[in-house]
């Protein structure tokens, strides 16, 4: 194989390993997903392009919308719900915590 030809693999390689960690960050950090449906919906992006010799890219779009996508498939709605009324609990408190901090000096 041509130089050329092991640096456009190699080049294509690093752009797919991107895509896909960037599309596992994005998609952890939707409401109610877990270690299961992230580890699914890599394993389904994963055989797709394998099968089909496509990037991910190709086949899937932009990382971030298709994580948006993929955790309003896989992760029922009441538990989305739950988690980000947890989050904005946690974000609350998180924020009188820091203001207290402030006021009391520490």
């Amino acid at each position: 194989m041509a130089k050329k030809d092991q640096a456009t693999d190699a080049a294509r390689d690093k752009d797919r390993e991107k895509w896909m960690a960037r599309f596992q960050v994005r998609l952890a950090m939707q409401p109610g997903v877990d270690r299961p449906v992230v580890l699914q919906a890599v394993k389904n992006v994963t055989t797709h392009c394998a099968d089909t010799g496509e990037h991910p890219r190709t086949a899937f779009g932009d990382p971030d919308a298709y994580a948006v996508q993929v955790a309003a498939q896989l992760v029922p709605a009441d538990r989305a719900a739950r988690d980000r009324r947890h989050d904005a609990v946690a974000g609350a408190l998180d924020s009188i915590r820091k203001r207290a901090e402030d006021i009391a000096g520490l």
